[in-house]
């Protein structure tokens, strides 16, 4: 690859890892606001628990 190619390349991912980090705050604040009182961390333990006593994981 050209160094023109791979600077473009870095620039597109530099906007999709902005992009993914914004969803991902935002998200983890929709759970803190449902009662997940670390976000996404106690979404993900409540989550794996459940599946436990389901036997799916």
């Amino acid at each position: 690859m050209q160094k023109a190619d791979l600077l473009k390349k870095l620039a597109e991912l530099e906007s999709i890892n902005d992009q993914l980090q914004t969803e991902l705050r935002s998200l983890d604040q929709m759970m803190k606001d449902v009662g997940f009182h670390q976000g996404l961390q106690t979404f993900k333990i409540a989550a794996q628990e459940t599946l436990e006593e389901e036997g799916a994981f």
